[in-house]
This record gives C-alpha cells, structure tokens and sequence, in this order.
C-alpha cells in the first residue's frame, strides 16, 4: 500500500503490516479504526506523525503534553555512553512520557526531567538500562511549578526571582522558569514589569 508520510513530505510503501493483540501478530491486508498496527520504521517516523492515503494531506493534532510538577537531575553513569544516553531520553520525550531541560549557560553534561507523576522516573530509569543500555543517576529536586516566558525581548539573566526559581529552556531553546512555591511566580512576576508567562508551550 502506499502511503505519505505528511511530515516528511514523502511518499513511501507499506510492507508487510502486521496487527498485533497482546503478544501475537499477524500480517493483514487490511485494517479498520481502533486496530493497532506495527509497521516498518525506516528511520523516518516520530511520535505523532501521520501517514495517509488521501490525495488531501492532512496530519493529526500531535500529541497532548501536561505540565510537569516533579523534577530531577539526570546524568549518566558511564560519560562514554553519551551519545545513547542523549538518544533514549530525546525518544522518551517525544513519545510524551517526560519532558527534558537544559539550564542556561551550561552544556548538555546535566539534564533536567520533568514528569507529571514520579512513577515515570521508575520507568525512564528502567528504559535507559534496558532498551538503550544507560545507567543513570538520579537528583530529585525541589521545583514543583513550570511557567514558560511569553516575552520575545526580554532578557533572561535580567529577570529578578526568588530564592527558590530556577532559570532553564526547553529542548526548542525556549526559556522558562521553575519555581518551588507557587507564591513565587506571582512575586517574580510583580518584581519584573512586563513580565509574561505561561503554564503550557505552545508547540
């Protein structure tokens, strides 16, 4: 069958489509709403993309993210193993499962994780080690509030917080700010005239 890929703009074949239902699967010809297919990947799909027969592209809404409320620094135990650390946990993210932060003005040697309940630690710890072969250690930390800055022109070193507000950016270089107090974002804010923020990203 062949379909496009609407992200990629390309036109591909589907080969050998199979249904799966728990642990057995099996080749089909064709397949209706709610069936749960497995196909080939050749190295150009993500999370959230659309595939479509139809001469009118269109894509579905990609998938919905929540704002985190627990936070913790991620690194890897061996430094060798950098380059699969930073693809495990890049594809872990973009399947939703957690979201990752960079501080300002520091390379990618650390990672913050942000994920909406702490089980979800569990699972990326496991994960890592088990699909990707990464041992991490782990440092929980004190944020529970995630507030994205609106402003296009404001300059991030200049803004005026509290003791308890960390300045970082997300994987698109977008700045914002985490807070441990939910009164610190209402101060942050009154302490810098101007100032815009945001519970979610717009993607």
């Amino acid at each position: 069958m062949e379909v496009t890929h609407v992200q990629g703009d390309k036109k591909m074949r589907l080969s050998q489509p199979q249904q799966m239902m728990a642990e057995s699967r099996k080749v089909i010809d064709e397949a209706y709403a709610g069936d749960i297919i497995g196909v080939f990947d050749p190295g150009i799909f993500s999370i959230g993309d659309t595939i479509t027969s139809a001469k009118d592209k269109f894509a579905f809404e990609g998938i919905p993210t929540f704002a985190p409320e627990h936070f913790a620094r991620v690194r890897q135990v061996d430094t060798m193993k950098r380059k699969q650390f930073m693809k495990g946990i890049t594809q872990i993210a973009q399947e939703g499962a957690i979201q990752i932060f960079q501080e300002f003005n520091t390379g990618m040697e650390e990672i913050i994780v942000g994920v909406v309940g702490v089980l979800q630690f569990d699972v990326l710890k496991y994960r890592l080690n088990n699909e990707y072969n990464v041992e991490i250690k782990m440092e929980n930390l004190p944020y529970e509030y995630i507030r994205w800055i609106v402003n296009d022109d404001i300059d991030i070193d200049s803004i005026n917080g509290t003791s308890d507000m960390k300045k970082v950016k997300d994987m698109k270089e977008r700045p914002l700010l985490l807070f441990a107090k939910e009164w610190s974002i209402q101060m942050t804010l009154d302490r810098n005239e101007g100032l815009e923020l945001e519970e979610f990203s717009e993607n």
